[in-house]
């Protein structure tokens, strides 16, 4: 469901899946609004997303490791936020 939250720069059209057709209508086309698993464009779109978050949050993103986040606290201790695939360390 992480793939749900991203949002699609580009318009996406899609076959109207099997068994949801609308009678009458089975030629139209559907447009994606969120991205969905399976498209190329969908792990990206998420990313984006939740840098964004992070970002927002105060937090950095290492310069060799996109996929790893650090905070300084006021008491000086560190926060990191390790990344990998859709899961958080």
């Amino acid at each position: 469901t992480a793939f749900l939250h991203g949002d699609l720069e580009e318009e996406i059209l899609m076959k109207q899946p099997e068994g949801f057709e609308v009678p009458g209508k089975e030629h139209y086309a559907c447009r994606l609004l969120k991205s969905l698993y399976g498209l190329k464009q969908s792990p990206r779109q998420w990313y984006k997303r939740f840098d964004s978050f992070m970002v927002s949050q105060g937090f950095d993103r290492n310069s060799y490791d996109c996929c790893v986040y650090h905070s300084k606290l006021d008491n000086g201790s560190m926060i990191y936020l390790l990344l990998y695939v859709d899961d958080m360390l």
